[in-house]
């Protein structure tokens, strides 16, 4: 199968329009058996910290690209690059043919991507930064798609039996005035679960229970502050992610424990009741049980307080989540039949004197380029699939700071003192078109506690990873997002999400920040699609070999010259990344639903194969 999607325009202008990403390298596909298993090849290592080797990336940059204000080449459209020189060419490779290893149907031809229908009530001014699109999911019986709106506090059910027209139906208030409005919202045979967590925020939230109709069916209470909600694939499971984040640090402040909290709902989730929620805690957790890169540091808490679960990951055979730890860049994995957690692993970091960055805000310039400075993953979203038989996860790894009374660890390399062993360079390097404008934690970056700072730890790694099971790194980005970025958009890089004419305005800060993600099988092979908050829009990744990854291509339908706080700015900063299968699809063919944030919009896309020509 050849991937090849290529627009007249630039993807930024076309606000409803067919939107084609560029072509990537041929790549067969795989086998999509749904069974477990592990993934035993490894490449790449997971650093324990800046004193060992840094991990393999997938091709690291480590020249410096600068591209000024100046630059007159607006087109998203991107192709294929050319590996002896770095370029971009034009939509050519050669044709290929995938292959599903299941049922053994061959595919060949095309693989396009048309945006066909937008949810984008007016007035949209109205709907601007208050979240009212953020999670979403889909009911294949009904053809219903369920959005968590934070501007009402309710759950729109839109109408997607004809995708093109998404129309709303109703919205599922939350009338329980001891609770907030929902966070999460997951569907399995039509029942619906939402995470509300309390309007106290250190209080236990619940997860609600209704049919598709909005009618409430039960409520149980889970732990403080459920941020994600899953099904697990059997059905007989719904597992959320317990943030339990800090009031603060100072004197009456509570930092409640994080958690993940399992309801069985093997007897029907109208059944279910507080006796059949358990929970998988962090309480019997020891320092020596962690590694150097999991990050325990709130002052006076413990280690069951200070680990703030953010989103689950459920296995093929549901015996198994993924929780992500996402302020101690870490991983949490859960045992479904016992309700505990097996292990905490340490996710690593990104070493950026390898693999490129843009790190300054300052300097009118794309400069991606390889500095002295660690990446923390920090992942956000996670999801969990299946290759030839063996498991593998991927995350986005957005990266996020603790900002509370008694702790703020965040700050500018220029306002600190650097070790001046390690950085004999100090003032050099803490320039503001260098790294003096990069926003690192005081906390991770003094490991001695003596003041200065001996390493430099920035959060996030602006990529996406693949590890097996076990949370042994498999594969990295890179910097290929940020360079992908550059390359569609050299005129808005690293653009902020709520307003426009922000070139380069979140270099100094976790960049693109990749927070959403989606996996789905489509005409032959596995796709992970990678929402970008910032500058918007989302990368696609072929994991059909999940050991070397395929860049496929970015898509953003942005308006970079339109006003984002009258909506006419087209999508803003995606929050949820939802794949539908062609089997569940209204239109045969497999749907991406990515619902933003800031614009209050949720987009449809269809993948179709579209044959060769003869």
């Amino acid at each position: 199968m050849r991937h090849c999607l290529s627009s007249p325009l630039p993807i930024g202008l076309l606000p409803a329009a067919l939107l084609m990403l560029a072509c990537g390298d041929p790549v067969s596909g795989q086998d999509d058996t749904d069974t477990e298993g592990d993934a035993t090849t490894t490449e790449g290592t997971t650093t324990a910290g800046p004193t060992t080797a840094g991990p393999t990336t997938a091709a690291p940059t480590t020249t410096t690209t600068t591209v000024g204000e100046t630059t007159a080449d607006t087109s998203s459209t991107r192709g294929p690059a050319d590996e002896s020189t770095g370029d971009t060419t034009g939509g050519t490779t050669e044709d290929s043919t995938g292959t599903d290893g299941t049922t053994g149907e061959t595919y060949e031809g095309v693989l396009e991507i048309h945006r066909i229908g937008r949810y984008a009530p007016e007035p949209l001014a109205d709907r601007f930064n208050e979240g009212a699109a953020e999670i979403s999911a889909f009911d294949p019986v009904s053809q219903s798609l369920l959005v968590t709106n934070g501007m009402t506090g309710a759950i729109d059910v839109l109408d997607l039996s004809d995708p093109t027209m998404p129309t709303l139906v109703q919205s599922i208030l939350i009338t329980d005035p001891s609770l907030d409005g929902p966070t999460s919202v997951a569907i399995h045979d039509g029942v619906v679960a939402a995470a509300v967590p309390s309007a106290t925020s250190t209080d236990p939230g619940r997860v609600i229970f209704f049919d598709i109709d909005g009618t409430e069916l039960s409520a149980v209470t889970v732990g403080v502050l459920p941020d994600m909600v899953a099904w697990s694939p059997d059905g007989n499971t719904v597992i959320t992610a317990n943030e339990g984040e800090p009031t603060g640090y100072g004197p009456g402040e509570t930092d409640p424990e994080g958690s993940v909290s399992l309801i069985d709902v093997s007897a029907g989730p109208q059944n279910a009741t507080q006796l059949d929620v358990s929970t998988a805690g962090f309480g019997g957790l020891m320092p020596g049980d962690l590694d150097a890169t999991t990050r325990i540091f709130g002052p006076g808490s413990t280690i069951a307080q200070d680990l703030e679960p953010e989103y689950v990951a459920v296995s093929a055979n549901s015996a198994t989540a993924w929780v992500t730890l996402q302020e101690n860049n870490a991983l949490a994995i859960v045992d479904l039949a016992t309700a505990t957690v097996t292990d905490v692993v340490g996710l690593g970091l990104v070493d950026h004197s390898l693999t490129g960055l843009d790190p300054s805000n300052q300097d009118d310039a794309i400069a991606i380029a390889t500095h002295p400075v660690w990446g923390m993953r920090q992942p956000d979203a996670i999801a969990s699939f299946v290759v030839g038989g063996s498991t593998y996860l991927v995350t986005a790894n957005e990266g996020d700071a603790r900002d509370y009374d008694g702790l703020d660890e965040e700050a500018r390399i220029s306002s600190q003192t650097l070790d001046p062993v390690v950085f004999p360079n100090a003032a050099m390097l803490q320039d503001d078109a260098m790294l003096g404008r990069l926003n690192i934690s005081t906390v991770s970056s003094d490991p001695d506690g003596d003041g200065d700072l001996d390493q430099l730890w920035a959060f996030g790694s602006r990529s996406i990873s693949i590890f097996d099971p076990g949370g042994n790194l498999l594969w990295d980005s890179g910097d290929a997002i940020e360079q992908a970025a550059a390359a569609a958009f050299p005129m808005d890089f690293n653009a902020t999400h709520d307003a426009n004419e922000s070139f380069d305005s979140r270099s100094d800060d976790k960049g693109p920040e990749p927070e959403g993600l989606a996996v789905g099988w489509a005409h032959g092979t596995t796709y992970v699609f990678v929402g970008l908050e910032r500058i918007g829009g989302f990368m696609v990744w072929d994991v059909g070999d999940p050991l070397a990854p395929v860049e496929w291509g970015y898509v953003n339908p942005r308006d970079f010259t339109g006003d984002p706080e009258l909506g006419t700015a087209d999508d803003l900063a995606p929050e949820g990344m939802l794949f539908v299968s062609g089997g569940d699809s209204p239109t045969g063919n497999p749907l991406l639903i990515v619902t933003h944030e800031v614009s209050g919009t949720v987009s449809i896309y269809e993948l179709v194969l579209v044959p060769l020509p003869e």
